[in-house]
């Protein structure tokens, strides 16, 4: 089966999702249930990751809900207060749902990049293992040093870098420094890789030009990057729907993965479409549609 590692859903509103600008015109609906039933479909993907799209208990245990009656949401990577003093009380209650499988924090809107090594952050973090919990690490490029940091402090607690840490993509320019920083976190064996919001960093080139669409080439170093550090046992796909929507559809996203995927042998394939995902957050396909 295939297995979509990163996707948001969504009841749209202003005030609720600040975040999605008027620039982000077709992100300004509702993104439920239904949608996604209706990219299941189209796609043959038939299980899902859901993943936090804002810093709020309440959406936290509104997507649980929705993991628990709809059947190709196979898990959930929500949000709690790390840094609080409820967080004991807010993870036991929370984590009492099988649907709970990860947390995440939006630390890429952080305005201090160190912020990933705060004391009260990290005793948050230490507390997910006692509940079986992932973390997923949202930053910038610019953040992967205080990220190193934060996954040493934690060698034994399993961790996602998502949207393979977002580096500024521009036509004909590779971000060197991504890449050492990239190919450094990659050596922790406990941190696994989403291949996925990738073309969403794309960027038009110095001069202007390229300003609309992307190719399979803009993100192919990227991927055989990815690929090489993390290899195909840490790394998977994801999609970032609803987001990827203000530059690609859904099923071109796949294909181009795909695409990029050729070389691979069925069973890495396997791994980065699947069970990786399963495995990382470890997902029950009983429960897939």
């Amino acid at each position: 089966m295939l297995i979509d590692s990163h996707h948001h859903l969504w009841e749209y509103s202003a005030r609720e999702y600040p975040w999605i600008s008027e620039e982000m015109a077709i992100l300004r609906a509702d993104y439920l249930p239904g949608e996604l039933r209706e990219v299941s479909r189209s796609s043959g993907v038939e299980g899902f990751v859901t993943v936090q799209a804002r810093q709020s208990i309440l959406e936290t245990e509104t997507l649980l809900q929705i993991a628990a009656e709809h059947p190709p949401v196979l898990g959930v990577v929500g949000w709690v207060p790390l840094a609080s003093a409820t967080v004991d009380q807010d993870l036991r209650r929370l984590a009492a749902s099988p649907w709970l499988k990860g947390v995440r924090h939006v630390a890429q809107d952080e305005p201090d990049d160190r912020f990933l090594g705060g004391t009260e952050f990290n005793r948050g973090i230490a507390k997910l293992a006692d509940f079986g919990l992932v973390y997923d690490i949202l930053i910038y490029a610019r953040q992967l040093p205080a990220a190193i940091e934060m996954v040493d402090a934690h060698p034994a607690q399993p961790m996602v870098l998502d949207h393979i840490a977002k580096p500024t993509i521009r036509p004909g320019i590779f971000d060197e420094q991504w890449e050492r920083d990239f190919r450094e976190l990659a050596k922790r064996p406990n941190v696994s890789c989403k291949f996925s919001g990738i073309v969403t960093e794309i960027r038009p080139a110095d001069d202007g030009t390229a300003s609309g669409g992307w190719s399979v080439d803009d993100i192919r170093r990227y991927w055989d990057v990815a690929i090489d550090a993390f290899t195909p046992n840490r790394l998977m796909f994801g999609s970032d729907w609803p987001v990827c929507l203000l530059k690609t559809p859904y099923v071109r996203w796949i294909e181009t993965v795909g695409e990029l995927a050729a070389d691979l042998t069925p069973s890495e394939r396997g791994a980065i479409f699947s069970t990786n995902a399963a495995r990382v957050y470890q997902l029950d396909l009983h429960d897939a549609a």
